[in-house]
């Protein structure tokens, strides 16, 4: 079942609000000792998170499917690039992640328990039911906060923002589970960026179009550092954008502060921060390779989340600051919100 994203939180007392985490989504199907934990994409999860196949058994019914969202928790908050490290193919490598940095899974809807399939129930009644069967369930199982109040969700989407999580959802109440239909509602942070553009990728179904902008901002060393790109341009747009930097790709590699990154085969900084050609075990063979642009340009961007140093998702495209100069360019900009709260659901953070 997926969402709809809206700018803001629907009126009326036809609603349930639930923060919306961001982990992996995952169905979690229990049959006796048996275990099935099936990510979004209906692949297996459970060779990646060894370490919730007992307390699932202990917390749900002998036959149920749940629905819920893994996620990692350290003092900072969420940690989206810790969970991504499990994705790993040697299982001794699991094995010690899973011990340093234990998952957790939270729970937010319940899709059958014995023999009776639930999806046609509303979702008040389904979520009654989770509430009944999880009363007991202890870390890493949680149940999601769920509220009708409109105000106290309100509360949540700048409350929890810190601790990571990406917003609200809205839940019909009577709305029954409809697998791959957007009838629930999302209301996700976004802010505005100002970032230097020092590069650029071509549009995988053009080569001679643009089809995202590798963006920068400036340390409290002076170094550029690449945080992540803007993309989702329009046909035109992207045909617009390979005439108009085309002044700025001359001569762009002899100073450009990604030199050694261009041309060298490049992966993580020992800071943490991943070049923008950087192969990953995620990249799956992708062609990352870039092209460098003198880092002249200043592009105002909107963004939902920083994952500690970088845009969590594609940023977008929101005007040209002609008026902004790059080196005042900086993550002092960022609203920094601090991880509040989180506690309230998972209890002490490890």
């Amino acid at each position: 079942m997926l969402a709809k994203r809206v700018e803001e939180l629907p009126t009326g007392d036809e609603w349930i609000f639930e923060p919306k985490w961001d982990g992996f989504r995952a169905i979690i199907f229990r049959d006796g000792d048996e275990i099935f934990i099936q990510s979004r994409d209906e692949k297996p999860l459970n060779r990646y998170f060894p370490e919730l196949l007992d307390p699932l058994r202990s917390a749900l019914p002998r036959r149920c499917v749940l629905d819920g969202e893994i996620v990692i928790v350290k003092e900072h908050g969420l940690d989206f690039d810790e969970l991504q490290l499990r994705l790993h193919p040697a299982a001794s490598r699991v094995r010690l992640l899973s011990q340093q940095s234990p998952a957790s899974i939270v729970l937010f809807d319940i899709l059958a328990e014995g023999d009776h399939d639930l999806r046609e129930e509303s979702f008040r009644t389904r979520r009654h039911l989770l509430e009944k069967l999880l009363s007991s369930a202890a870390s890493p199982i949680h149940l999601t906060p769920a509220t009708t109040d409109r105000a106290l969700a309100a509360d949540w989407f700048s409350r929890f923002e810190g601790a990571g999580l990406d917003g609200v959802m809205a839940k019909p109440v009577h709305g029954i589970y409809e697998p791959n239909k957007r009838t629930m509602l999302k209301v996700k942070h976004e802010r505005d960026c100002d970032c230097v553009v020092a590069g650029f990728r071509w549009y995988k179904k053009d080569a001679n179009a643009v089809g995202s902008l590798l963006l920068g901002l400036y340390d409290d060393a002076g170094a550029l550092q690449h945080v992540g790109v803007c993309g989702s341009f329009s046909a035109e747009t992207r045909r617009e954008l390979t005439e108009f930097l085309e002044a700025f790709r001359e001569n762009a590699l002899s100073n450009h502060p990604w030199k050694n990154w261009a041309e060298h085969d490049t992966a993580p900084t020992e800071a943490g921060h991943r070049m923008p050609g950087g192969q990953s075990r995620w990249s799956q063979g992708k062609d990352l390779s870039w092209e460098p642009l003198r880092p002249e340009l200043v592009v105002e961007v909107a963004y939902d989340h920083m994952q500690r140093s970088r845009f969590r998702h594609t940023a977008q495209f929101r005007r040209w600051r002609r008026d902004r100069s790059p080196r005042s360019c900086t993550y002092e900009q960022l609203e920094v919100v601090p991880p509040q709260e989180l506690f309230e659901i998972f209890g002490k953070l490890r």
